[in-house]
């Protein structure tokens, strides 16, 4: 159950952890190899940003829209929330949000607080925005002026066309800016139950942004700013958050890989693929999930004592304690898990039904 291939013959366990424990494709690493001793202008003021930017365009059927291309998740949902609202207004979240669970209070730290909202699978519904904008009634209480989404969401569940249309029409009936999430957008926008594309999400939100951390590149995100009145002096904002890298060209180039020949959409695929192998072998010895298996990431709820002995062989992360005896785990796959990995996890998940049938 143990593979070797990763570490000059020293055995190291199938890591199912998550999906940025890897570098980054081949095609990335072509590209920065052999552009690497070109002089580039800084700042993201280069040729491989600028062909990026136009790459990502096909796909948004929005010549309009400013692309910028960040360092990483979670500094470019701090910079997106902290630009674009004002001193005593607020972020609507559902409470398994990233901005509120996993950033380490960072919006909080900007002066800006999230009111996070009780979930079903980690998706926000028009009703959850119009209670917490029923809550939230006058000056002595925050504003809300924003409503952050994530898709794939936290619990690797997704936004339909439909879902976020609503969404949209409700935050425009209301003022508000829609946000979306995008670090795991590649694993969303290629799974099976998907409805939208790229051009879609442009059109539906305000703001989101494409994860290449998460989905084959080394580090970075596209940043996509849709709505013309939050464009105004972007630049200076990400200048005065510490975002704005000298050597930008270094995203730039990967992006340019990634949106070339389809490459972060075959990613988010072979991801997704992968999940769903093990999510099959899940169901068939049947166990149930703590939320919809569709994505790259998956929540099966299984006893304690097959997840002590799954321990011993693989990496992954404990979710959610479910009751006394069951607990909801999380495995991750990536766009550089390699079948034989998937395969070792089946069949142990496969053995362990055989061995209580047999004993």
């Amino acid at each position: 159950m143990q593979d070797t291939h990763s570490d000059k013959g020293k055995t190291v366990m199938y890591s199912f952890m998550n999906d940025y424990s890897e570098g980054a494709h081949p095609r990335i690493l072509e590209l920065l190899v052999e552009s690497n001793l070109e002089q580039n202008s800084g700042y993201g003021e280069d040729i491989h940003t600028a062909r990026a930017k136009e790459l990502i365009k096909k796909y948004l059927h929005k010549d309009n829209a400013d692309i910028h291309f960040l360092p990483g998740g979670t500094q470019t949902n701090l910079l997106v929330i902290s630009s674009f609202l004002r001193p005593h207004q607020c972020v609507i979240a559902a409470d398994t949000g990233h901005i509120n669970v996993h950033e380490t209070g960072a919006i909080e730290a900007t002066g800006h607080k999230v009111a996070a909202m009780p979930c079903f699978d980690g998706k926000l519904t028009p009703a959850v925005i119009q209670s917490a904008l029923d809550y939230h009634t006058d000056e002595h209480m925050v504003q809300p002026k924003m409503v952050y989404i994530s898709n794939s969401t936290e619990l690797g569940t997704i936004y339909t066309r439909a879902e976020l249309s609503a969404l949209h029409h409700i935050c425009k009936a209301n003022g508000l800016i829609l946000f979306l999430d995008g670090a795991r957008l590649g694993s969303a926008l290629t799974c099976r139950e998907n409805d939208l594309e790229l051009g879609d999400i442009a059109e539906l939100t305000d703001v989101f942004y494409i994860g290449g951390t998460k989905n084959g590149a080394l580090l970075g995100e596209a940043l996509v700013i849709c709505r013309e009145e939050l464009k105004e002096d972007f630049r200076y904002l990400i200048k005065q958050r510490g975002a704005l890298m000298a050597k930008g060209f270094v995203t730039g180039i990967q992006f340019e890989a990634l949106f070339e020949n389809n490459l972060f959409f075959e990613l988010g695929a072979h991801a997704n693929e992968m999940a769903q192998k093990i999510a099959h072998t899940l169901k068939e010895c049947g166990h149930s999930f703590y939320a919809p298996a569709g994505t790259n990431q998956l929540f099966p709820i299984l006893p304690n004592d097959l997840i002590e002995k799954l321990e011993r062989e693989f990496i992954f992360s404990l979710q959610k304690k479910v009751d006394d005896t069951h607990t909801a785990v999380r495995f991750v796959t990536s766009w550089a898990t390699i079948p034989k990995s998937v395969e070792a996890l089946c069949e142990f998940i496969r053995g362990e039904v055989q061995d209580e049938i047999h004993s």
